[in-house]
């Protein structure tokens, strides 16, 4: 696998765009700023069961898992998930008795009828919590070409590093690029799933109501007419995500802090982690100049990994309970727990259980000088 410098580094590349957290893409038209504004504003609305909240919920708003350091970043909340994988292969997602996320909350006329949440279905033979990720930037991430990340991917290891990264599919084929097991395809559906799952809000596309561990809901528990968000809605929720701008990095104060984040570049790269963590990556020809051939810091090959049986975990329509589509760095200093769940307090914990394809990686951090090290998670922390 081959990793893609920093574009900054690379001789006639652009510099990648970023922007302070929340802030809308650079470029935009009046038209555009005024649905990022309007779509901001429906993305922290606090939604009420009259609205069709629940019955099922674990969330009230998105950015109720969306808002450090804020509206559109990572959470704390962290979403219980459970399947069913059997070997080789199979991932049941036990949609037949509530599907893999685990509602946790019910409205007030659903408890009411006896339902205080959904539990972990008796089919299950794995579950995990898993934290919300940062959606600075995402928009860039679907814009670009599939070609250009499937040219990273070497599922059969040709080259012999021992990295083996493979396209995520959604659960009809198609090449997933979203979710913690890239189970999506596009940002409207990863929206989509966030608004039933979370919300328990129904969709055009669904507008049917989630099951309470596979039993129908009573008639009488859910008085909002569906589908509970309109097609207009929706589409203001998906502009908001899509014109969010990717974070720019952290500026160095000293000449001092310079050096030890461009030391710290330098470790992270010699430490294999850019083969995985790939810095940067450039979006396709677009109608739309603020998106057209735009370089914007990734640090991701938005592909799925094996990284061992210690972050085993649930598995997705195209991904192991070991697979991971490699998490993006960007914004990493905002997040109070690492890696998928929020396990691990510190970089060096983060690192410690990364196995499987991250092994060598993980290897080679820990014969770095302590020193190194340190330079090494500044720079991290400063993306």
């Amino acid at each position: 696998m081959v990793a893609v410098p920093l574009c900054g580094c690379r001789p006639g590349a652009g510099r990648p765009i970023g922007a302070e957290p929340g802030a809308p893409l650079p470029g935009l038209s009046q038209a555009e700023l005024a649905r990022f504004e309007q779509g901001r504003a429906l993305f922290n609305h606090a939604f009420t069961p009259a609205e069709g909240l629940g019955p099922l919920f674990n969330q009230d708003r998105c950015s109720s898992c969306h808002d450090l350091p804020t509206s559109g970043g990572t959470g704390a909340e962290a979403v219980l998930l459970a399947t069913r994988f059997e070997p080789p292969d199979r991932c049941d997602p036990l949609t037949e008795q509530g599907g893999s996320n685990i509602q946790m909350r019910t409205t007030p006329l659903l408890r009411a009828l006896g339902v205080e949440r959904e539990r972990v279905p008796p089919g299950a033979n794995a579950q995990a919590r898993v934290t919300p990720p940062a959606l600075f930037g995402v928009g860039m991430v679907e814009a670009v070409p599939d070609a250009t990340i499937l040219a990273l991917a070497d599922p059969d290891d040709r080259d012999g590093d021992g990295i083996s990264g493979r396209a995520g599919r959604a659960p009809d084929g198609r090449f997933g690029r979203f979710g913690r097991k890239a189970e999506f395809a596009t940002l409207r559906e990863f929206i989509d799933g966030a608004l039933r799952f979370e919300l328990g809000i129904t969709t055009p596309d669904h507008p049917a109501e989630e099951r309470v561990n596979g039993v129908p809901l009573p008639a009488e528990a859910d008085p909002a007419p569906d589908p509970e968000i309109d097609a207009a809605g929706l589409d203001l929720l998906v502009d908001y995500v899509r014109l969010l701008a990717p974070l720019a990095p952290l500026q160095p104060a000293s000449a001092a802090a310079r050096d030890t984040l461009q030391r710290g570049e330098r470790a992270f790269h010699a430490a294999g982690c850019a083969a995985c963590h790939v810095p940067a990556m450039r979006t396709g020809r677009d109608r739309n100049p603020a998106f057209d051939r735009k370089w914007f810091r990734v640090y991701s090959d938005l592909l799925l990994h094996d990284l061992g049986p210690e972050l085993a975990g649930v598995c997705g329509a195209g991904a192991t309970p070991s697979e991971y589509r490699t998490a993006s760095l960007v914004g990493l200093r905002y997040r109070t727990g690492l890696l998928h769940d929020g396990r691990a307090a510190s970089v060096w914990a983060a690192v410690l259980l990364h196995g499987g394809e991250a092994a060598a990686a993980r290897r080679a951090f820990i014969r770095l000088d302590p020193a190194v090290r340190e330079y090494l998670a500044a720079f991290l922390h400063s993306l």
